[in-house]
């Protein structure tokens, strides 16, 4: 048998091996696997997106920076974007989902240091701390991700004092609904109990904006 016999007989069977799989791997089974997710697990599958009044306004998964003081804060987000005055640049970017990564400082860095120092002093002041008060790690730390929407239940729980009384409302009440808004640990193994704050933010909007009177009964 020659060699060209031999490569004629190898050729066909790698081709049609290359033609299956790649049907198999890149059109089968990702619309096996899309169907499937659309089918079961639609919301997740579309991209967790939060809605209100017929409009796109977050998703579950990524986080948005809230600066307000009436509202639960998230995690320090180290994410950058374009400068507008010069797109040649970075610049501070919060939640940036565009541009998802931590700020690369390791932890003997001078830099991460004094940044985190700074931070613990205004969570301090913003939630009326004592100056030696213990300061929850996420609240003063960034992910890795820079996008991460939760934060722990420790977290929530010291903001709560500062949210309830700009918003005028019972600690106890907005306990409540913190804890609604408490996600347990997955499978009750894995990760920590957490609280998405996008979601206990919209819920605490909604909650007060039931309670406002009606422009009919007030006049």
């Amino acid at each position: 048998m020659t060699t060209q016999s031999i490569f004629k007989g190898l050729l066909r069977p790698v081709l049609v091996s290359a033609v299956f799989f790649m049907a198999l791997t890149g059109l089968a089974y990702p619309i096996f696997t899309t169907f499937a997710a659309q089918l079961l697990f639609p919301f997740q599958a579309q991209g967790s997106l939060i809605e209100r009044e017929g409009r796109v306004i977050g998703s579950t998964l990524i986080g948005q920076h809230f600066t307000k003081p009436e509202y639960f804060h998230g995690r320090p987000s180290m994410t950058l974007g374009a400068d507008p005055q010069d797109p040649g640049k970075s610049v501070s970017q919060p939640y940036n989902s565009g541009s998802s990564g931590a700020s690369n400082l390791g932890p003997t860095s001078q830099k991460l240091m004094d940044q985190v120092a700074a931070r613990v002093k205004a969570y301090r002041q913003d939630n009326g701390l004592a100056a030696n008060a213990q300061v929850p790690v996420d609240a003063v730390t960034a992910s890795a991700s820079g996008l991460d929407p939760h934060i722990s239940v420790a977290n929530a729980r010291i903001q709560l004092a500062r949210v309830a009384r700009l918003r005028q409302m019972p600690e106890a009440e907005l306990l409540q609904l913190v804890n609604e808004h408490t996600a347990a640990r997955t499978l009750d193994l894995l990760g920590e109990p957490r609280v998405n704050v996008l979601q206990l933010n919209l819920a605490l909007d909604a909650l007060l904006a039931s309670r406002q009177p009606s422009v009919a009964a007030s006049e």
